[in-house]
């Protein structure tokens, strides 16, 4: 295993756990927050950091970054059927 390999499997184990953990501790709502706004911030600046170093690597071996979306996003592209390109018809089924 070369060490990048071994960096960036490192780092997605960190990422995974740091989201974890902020999971584990987020309050019902209504409830106060148990972290402070300092450590809040600190857990930011680690993810950031972890992302800017995956980003890197990921740059450095050529590979395309993926990145996140949620399920129910709408996709960027959108597929067209070849049979709805082209000349508009009529209603009798001849070209225009």
């Amino acid at each position: 295993m070369s060490d990048s390999s071994k960096e960036r499997e490192v780092l997605m184990v960190m990422r995974k756990v740091l989201t974890s953990v902020i999971r584990d501790i987020t309050p019902e709502p209504g409830m106060p927050y148990p972290l402070t706004k300092e450590t809040v911030e600190d857990v930011r600046m680690c993810l950031g950091l972890i992302t800017a170093r995956e980003r890197e690597l990921a740059d450095a071996a050529g590979a395309a970054v993926e990145k996140p979306y949620y399920v129910d996003e709408k996709p960027k592209a959108e597929v067209v059927p070849m049979a709805s390109i082209g000349r508009p018809r009529s209603s009798d089924g001849e070209e225009e």
